[in-house]
């Protein structure tokens, strides 16, 4: 699992989506995109990402880029948390998003709730927000995180036996 997190909150829910993994019987290893040199001793991956205005990590998009031809040659599942709402899903998946997934073979991209903290924002990110019609707060299911892991577990078990 590689997971991008600008300020932490997405990493979070990636150690539950581990967690469900784990609890299903799967070895995990959550590693940052930046430290990926290689997806080929991987019998399935999950990559995860925060959004921020649209835009996808770079560092899973750097990553994504280098190591495409290998992922496209396994199983992969995406997730994205950003919108802060609590009825995530309800907000259309950036084309930023879309396209990475895409580079990625991508079989599933799930979407959670995201979180905003102000005091973790950078000055820009703070300007950016103030423009929009949206309070800061914490929108993240972290139960729901744990439960598609355990989804995907499933999936990925049924992928190597069919």
């Amino acid at each position: 699992m590689s997971v991008s997190s600008r300020h932490g909150g997405t990493s979070e829910i990636g150690a539950r989506v581990a967690q469900g993994l784990r609890d299903s019987a799967h070895d995990v290893e959550v590693i940052p995109p930046d430290d990926v040199t290689t997806v080929d001793q991987y019998d399935g991956v999950v990559l995860g990402t925060s959004v921020y205005f649209g835009r996808v990590g770079l560092d899973i998009k750097d990553m994504v880029d280098r190591q495409g031809g290998a992922l496209r040659g396994r199983p992969v599942w995406m997730f994205w948390s950003g919108p802060v709402d609590d009825q995530p899903e309800r907000v259309p998946v950036p084309e930023d998003v879309v396209d990475v997934a895409h580079n990625a073979g991508a079989r599933q991209v799930h979407v959670f709730g995201g979180r905003v903290v102000r005091e973790e924002l950078t000055v820009t990110e703070k300007s950016l927000l103030a423009r929009l019609p949206l309070e800061p707060g914490d929108h993240r299911d972290l139960d729901a995180a744990y439960a598609w892991g355990r989804r995907v577990a499933t999936e990925m078990a049924s992928s190597w036996s069919g």
